[in-house]
Formats: C-alpha cells, structure tokens, sequence
C-alpha cells in the first residue's frame, strides 16, 4: 500500500481476508474492476487515497530513461533541459528531459523495446531528432538513412512518483493555452530503467554513457616521414595532449589518420596515416 501524497509512503504489505464486487464475493479481480477489500489489522486512518497493489509491483521513483516518440500532431519542437507535464501511472508530474540516441554509423540499428542497456554508449541530441529538426535544416534534409530508429530520454522529476514497472509515459505541454487549436500531447514512450535513490545523480547517472559530438580544426605544419605528419592549432600548450591519443583526424585531402602523440612543448601533435590511406 503506498500512500498517494510526496509527504509518506508508507509502503505496508498486509493481507487481503476477503474481496466483494457489487456486494458479492469473488477470488479474483483484473485492472478495471470496481472492488471492495477486507484486509486485515490495518489502520484506515494511515490511507486516505493511495494505490493498493501486489508487493513490489510499484516503485517511487526520482528519475528514469524512457524510449520515446514525438507524437506527430504536436507542433512544436522537443528540446532537451525542456520541462513537460510527465503522466505516468496515476501521476502527473513535471519533469526535465534529455535526448540521445545511438551515435553514427548505427543510426539504423534496432534494439530491444523492453529494456535498455547500459553498456553502449550514446549519442546526446539538443533535441528529439525528426525530418523536420530546425537543426537539421542548415544542411539540407534529412533523409531516412540518417534519421535514428530508436531515441530515448532521461527524465528527471520535480518530485519522488510512484508508477508500475515499464509502464506508459506520456510528456505533455498542458500549460499551452486550451482555446489554441494544437496538441497539446508532445511524446509517448515506455520506462525501461529507474532511478528510485534520492541521490540519483551519483549512483544511476554515471551508468548512463551519453556523449556529445564536437569537432576541432587545426593545420599540418609539416609532414614527418611517409607515414605521419605533424599538426598545431589544435591543442593550447598546457593541454594534456595524451588524453587525445588515438582519436581519429581526417585531413584537408581526404587521408584518415589518428593522433600518436604529442610533438614537443608547444601544444603540436603527431598524427599516424596508415599506408592504405597514402
């Protein structure tokens, strides 16, 4: 039994003696069914108005990472740090999201629906990611190939709420104005995995690997030997240029490389062309 309220959850199992629907016992009930309990030394005064359900099939949680799907008749874009009106269970909360999917060349790729792993790394989007993205339009459209099958969001709540395990989770907009001839339903998806410690952000966020794309440019001073060149304006002098090591580097005429190391004191590096490239 979980009290209903973010003050308590008392979350009590006691044992149901008896149950009558319309006045007539039964055995058994479904979701649906209008029902009246007997359970046995319970004090009524600790439940006003809360949930009654099969031990540990609820959970109160603080955050969750969700799959996710616009919902084509909201207009509007879905940008992360953005708060919506999350539904979930019998609540209805507000919460902070953040987009991702998985990084190139996967885009294509389908996962599993009804779990998510934590051991791929993924890719961050400033938003959810569709034809018509206004970040995609500086570069002309987007095609299907590179559109991501699957997305996903972090949710992250303005208070503790109590919902079944992989359960419907809707994100709305319902402070957008009634009268306005819009949707105001902007998302839908499924909990895959929750969050219920308080101090989610160091014991469930690390697990998450979300990672951003950035791009630097710099230029080749000189070439080494037949197999590697050597590059500056890409790191600052006091940079830790070992932390760089391996990454790929892709020069003006089309050769692809990897950064070996650093060259000098003076921030310039050196970059490893394998012969096939040449």
């Amino acid at each position: 039994m979980t009290e209903n309220d973010d003050k308590e959850h008392i979350k009590v199992s006691k044992k149901v003696k008896s149950m009558q629907m319309f006045h007539r016992p039964v055995p058994t009930a479904m979701q649906g069914d209008r029902l009246g309990i007997c359970v046995t030394q319970f004090d009524p005064k600790l439940l006003e108005r809360g949930l009654v359900c099969t031990p540990d099939s609820l959970q109160t949680i603080h955050a969750a990472v969700i799959s996710v799907k616009k919902i084509p008749y909201f207009k509007g874009s879905l940008h992360t740090k953005a708060k919506f009106h999350i539904t979930l269970g019998h609540e209805t909360v507000m919460g902070k999201v953040m987009f991702f999917s998985v990084p190139p060349p996967h885009l294509n790729q389908e996962g599993p629906t009804d779990h998510f792993d934590f051991g791929k790394e993924y890719l961050y989007q400033d938003s959810y990611v569709t034809k018509d993205s206004e970040v995609d339009k500086a570069d002309g459209p987007r095609g299907d190939e590179l559109l991501p099958k699957q997305q996903w969001a972090l949710l992250e709540f303005e208070k503790p709420v109590t919902c079944p395990r992989l359960c419907l989770v809707i994100g709305s907009k319902l402070d957008t104005d009634i009268h306005s001839n819009t949707c105001r339903l902007a998302f839908h998806g499924v909990l895959l995995e929750v969050a219920e410690e308080k101090n989610y952000s160091e014991t469930f966020l690390p697990k998450l690997k979300v990672f951003k794309m950035k791009r630097k440019e710099g230029q080749v001073e000189r070439v080494n030997d037949d197999y590697s060149v050597i590059g500056r304006s890409l790191f600052k002098k006091e940079t830790n240029i070992q932390l760089f090591v391996g990454l790929k580097v892709t020069l003006s005429t089309g050769e692809e490389g990897a950064i070996e190391g650093s060259f000098g004191q003076s921030g310039k590096f050196k970059v490893r062309i394998p012969s096939e490239s040449m």
